[in-house]
């Protein structure tokens, strides 16, 4: 009924707020762009890249004796950068796309 409250004493229930708002501004424009995704995706590639590399390193060119840690903080620096030029060339690609349809 319009008159009845929810037993937990709110008008609305906590979970409903924020699908009432309608996206606007910043958030929208993000979502639209889905740079979520995207990075999600430059993660995996990256990671599957820095790996890659690892075992190239490690398993095929196993001669050069280092520290472990030494390719520990290279395999982060390739991961990261390949995650970043990812997602990057993915959300471009996205408002390339967007923008041809206005």
């Amino acid at each position: 009924m319009v008159g009845q409250r929810p037993e937990d004493g709110e008008s609305t229930p906590s979970g409903n707020r924020e699908a009432e708002r309608p996206e606007s501004g910043r958030a929208a424009f993000v979502a639209a762009l889905r740079v979520r995704r995207n990075a999600k995706w430059g993660l995996a590639v990256g990671v599957a890249l820095a790996l890659a590399a690892f075992v190239v390193r490690f398993v095929v060119l196993s001669g050069v004796r280092r520290s472990p840690l030494w390719y520990v903080a290279l395999g982060f620096t390739l991961a990261m950068s390949t995650a970043g030029l990812v997602a990057f060339l993915l959300t471009l690609g996205r408002a390339v796309r967007l923008a041809r349809e206005l």
